[in-house]
């Protein structure tokens, strides 16, 4: 907002010379300089315009007197906005939806809905808040699905309605691709990671670069806190060896990421057992290994609570830093007061002389 400041306010006593120059002013006025034995003969003359005007001459240096002390204070106008820093995330959620994520899950009670459905809604609270959950405003969070193979749904985003939108439309791998790939989801989450990392590094190095005025409102530097993976998977690594999930653990580790691994699932009963039973020592060890941490959710309570301790793990802030850019503003003040300052010495010299 646009607000005006005096950068040495203090001037302003110098106000108080005003009248006491004033007062000297006219009382020198009422001085005779010559004096007469008898002034008889000119009572009646009376007085010209010139002389009823002269007192403009005493106005006139007073008002030059004042804005010129305005000048010395040094009026400043000025813009103040606010820089704001945040302190985030980058968080992938790398989400199994293979054919296996059909099978059915304890869900509010003796209400059943199928794995995926639980994971979505749950990761939902994550992402906006709600139900126990505070929301990550402040993170950049990206969408990821693997089957047999991996793909990027939603970019690393703030704008986290479009990463919903994904999430809600996620459905099961088509039957040609149905298989599970942990290697490749994490892979593929941590490549993008580590460029969104890179990214970020310039973008700051950019707005940092100059001075802080030059930096456009409303902007300011994104922080990276923490990188983390959340996958979320019922099964076993099955799919192509591009990358085994161990070294895709180790990619992700030099790069500084951290993955929490989720198993869905007890891994016992039912047609699917033997086929998509969880592999929870390789599980184990990729969190182990990276600084995260494994769980298993067997329903859709559990669930939640392992992504609410993984959400109080990965805190995030915002600082938020207030300046102003001034532009001086004593120049009109300065040359309007010396302007009428030498008309008044030119006037004072020509119209209104007086003799002697």
């Amino acid at each position: 907002m646009n607000q005006w400041h005096f950068h040495s306010p203090w001037m302003f006593l110098l106000l108080l010379l005003v009248p006491v120059v004033g007062y000297f002013m006219f009382a020198g006025r009422r001085r005779a300089r010559l004096k007469f034995s008898y002034v008889g003969l000119v009572e009646k003359v009376g007085w010209s315009a010139r002389v009823k005007m002269r007192p403009l001459l005493v106005f006139m240096r007073l008002g030059a007197m004042v804005l010129l002390i305005i000048a010395l204070a040094r009026p400043q106008q000025g813009v103040s906005e606010t820089r704001v820093t945040t302190h985030g995330a980058l968080l992938e959620l790398v989400v199994d939806h293979s054919g296996s994520m059909q099978r059915p899950m304890a869900y509010a009670g003796n209400r059943q809905m199928s794995r995926l459905d639980v994971v979505k809604d749950v990761l939902r609270d994550f992402v906006r808040g709600g139900d126990g959950f505070g929301g990550r405003p402040n993170d950049l969070l990206g969408l990821i699905a693997f089957a047999r193979y991996a793909d990027t749904l939603c970019p690393l985003v703030h704008a986290h309605d479009a990463l919903l939108g994904y999430l809600d439309s996620l459905t099961y791998a088509v039957e040609d691709e149905n298989s599970t790939s942990v290697g490749a989801g994490i892979a593929l989450a941590a490549a993008r990671l580590e460029r969104a990392q890179q990214e970020i590094a310039e973008r700051n190095a950019r707005l940092t670069g100059g001075d802080i005025s030059e930096i456009p409102p409303g902007e300011g530097e994104f922080n990276v806190e923490s990188m983390a993976i959340v996958l979320l998977t019922d099964g076993r690594d099955e799919g192509p060896i591009t990358y085994t999930p161990m070294q895709a653990a180790q990619f992700a580790h030099e790069a500084g990421i951290k993955i929490y691994t989720i198993g869905i699932g007890s891994g016992g009963g039912g047609p699917f057992a033997a086929e998509y039973a969880l592999d929870e020592p390789l599980l184990r060890r990729i969190a182990e290994y990276t600084g995260g941490l494994y769980a298993r959710a067997e329903d859709a309570e559990s669930l939640r609570a392992i992504v609410e301790a993984i959400d109080r793990q990965e805190k995030s802030k915002i600082d938020v830093v207030e300046y102003s850019r001034y532009d001086e503003k004593f120049y009109p003040f300065a040359l309007t007061g010396l302007g009428i300052l030498l008309l008044e010495i030119l006037l004072s010299c020509t119209v209104f002389r007086k003799l002697p």
